[in-house]
């Protein structure tokens, strides 16, 4: 259940193309090979309301958390989410390049007794991988 939330400040509009952003996020997760294709789920949340620093309105954020399920290790983990933040990061390098911006990448995961889920994802999945 790799779940990817993205907060970001509403002045990124203009510089950033975010349905580009998730598929980023989306296509490097992937990569990683380390979660299920069915689980991977990718949002972004405009932040109308925000304060960054010195209350300059023009400084941006990316705020991005992904919650998972229990059961990889450390080292898998920080590989995943070092690959994750470097495509993320360098498809950002023109907003870094032309002003003020905070990216940040946290992981968290789920304690598997207080996690409850239904998807039928997955199954479809199998199913168009088997029939092509």
């Amino acid at each position: 259940m790799p779940h990817f939330t993205i907060e970001y400040s509403a002045n990124l509009d203009a510089r950033v193309d975010m349905a580009a952003i998730v598929e980023v996020v989306r296509k490097a997760a992937v990569e990683t090979g380390i979660f299920p294709l069915g689980g991977i789920r990718v949002r972004a949340v405009r932040c109308e309301h925000y304060a960054i620093a010195d209350g300059n309105p023009h400084h941006g954020f990316l705020a991005m958390v992904l919650r998972l399920g229990e059961g990889r290790d450390l080292a898998a983990r920080k590989k995943a989410g070092e690959h994750i933040l470097r495509a993320l990061s360098d498809h950002l390098d023109p907003v870094f390049a032309n002003s003020k911006f905070a990216l940040s990448f946290d992981m968290q995961i789920n304690d598997k007794e207080t996690s409850w889920k239904r998807n039928n994802i997955h199954d479809a999945l199998k199913v168009e991988t088997i029939n092509g």
